[in-house]
């Protein structure tokens, strides 16, 4: 029986989307059946056995698109394997080692049993969506701080995990 797992994110500017795109496409090549959904586009979560459900971080806090998701599908995240990401530093601390869960996205892990939450780079670009990330943009503060191969690995843990494998995760990755 090959498992299904739900890739679900939120995003603002899309750089989210493509870490969730790159997870989507390491899940599938580790054998598994993966969809990769929008959280305002999921509605029915019985078809998965596991979900990965990842959001950007602002000031702190995960996208209202993906803290409305976690409220109103609680009870069934809490009845199979979640892992969940977030992206948000504009700087390589991401991937210089592990970044642990804001509060309310630590609040998340416990309510829903979650295994693992990581943190991944994040991207802002001169073509971000709002003014306040435009002006962090024109003050140098921005780029592209996603590290794809570090999120990779994560997934085929991830996958290794699903498949049944013992996955023995090393210091610093």
């Amino acid at each position: 029986m090959t498992v299904k797992v739900l890739v679900a994110y939120a995003t603002k500017n899309w750089s989210t989307a493509e870490i969730a795109r790159t997870i989507t496409e390491v899940l599938r090549k580790e054998g598994l059946e993966a969809d990769m959904r929008l959280v305002r586009d999921v509605h029915e979560l019985q078809a998965y056995d596991a979900v990965i459900l990842g959001s950007p971080l602002y000031e702190g806090r995960w996208h209202k698109d993906a803290r409305q998701f976690v409220k109103r599908k609680r009870e069934a995240l809490a009845k199979r394997p979640v892992w969940l990401f977030s992206s948000g530093p504009l700087d390589p601390s991401a991937s210089e080692g592990n970044i642990p869960p804001v509060a309310s996205v630590r609040r998340t892990l416990i309510r829903i049993h979650a295994k693992e939450h990581v943190t991944f780079g994040g991207c802002l670009t001169e073509d971000a969506q709002s003014w306040a990330a435009r002006t962090v943009v024109k003050a140098g503060k921005g780029g592209d701080f996603r590290d794809f191969k570090q999120i990779s690995a994560w997934a085929q843990r991830i996958g290794a995990t699903l498949r049944g494998e013992v996955v023995v995760q090393r210091e610093g990755s």
